[in-house]
């Protein structure tokens, strides 16, 4: 099964951004978004941003993963 995940950008450069993954940096491709800005929290999958969603949204996602998986 495939999952996209929340994660907060925190630095973009051209199509290539940075985002937090809860404590963990990963690079990113912005090639779908690029309005996208600094701040944004965004839904990813495979390595690309896929959509800027809401920070209530992206909180929301991330509590059902935690129960769903049993992580903090």
């Amino acid at each position: 099964m495939c999952i996209a995940i929340p994660g907060k950008l925190i630095k973009k450069e051209n199509e290539k951004g940075i985002v937090d993954l809860g404590g963990v940096n990963k690079e990113i491709s912005l090639t779908f978004i690029p309005e996208v800005k600094e701040g944004d929290w965004v839904i990813i999958h495979t390595g690309f941003g896929l959509n800027i969603i809401s920070e209530k949204d992206a909180h929301e996602t991330l509590e059902i993963l935690r129960e769903v998986y049993g992580t903090e």
